[in-house]
């Protein structure tokens, strides 16, 4: 039920602010679509801690590149 709602707003971003902002990910794939691998395959508490430090870890100093959901 949670992991739901995570993936929800997941997609929310894809389809709001993500749609209309230039392309900008350092990753491949994108924080969002890394989230909902996660969120589908460990559920919303690994699952969203995974998507959690992904997202930190996305910053103008961090790496770039493929990251696949372990």
């Amino acid at each position: 039920m949670i992991a739901r709602l995570l993936i929800l707003i997941a997609r929310g971003w894809q389809m709001g602010p993500s749609a209309i902002l230039p392309p900008t990910c350092r990753y491949q794939p994108s924080c969002s679509a890394y989230a909902i691998t996660a969120l589908r395959r460990y559920g919303a508490a690994k699952g969203g801690w995974l998507a959690a430090k992904r997202i930190a870890r996305c910053h103008p100093w961090g790496g770039y590149g493929p990251d696949p959901v372990p």
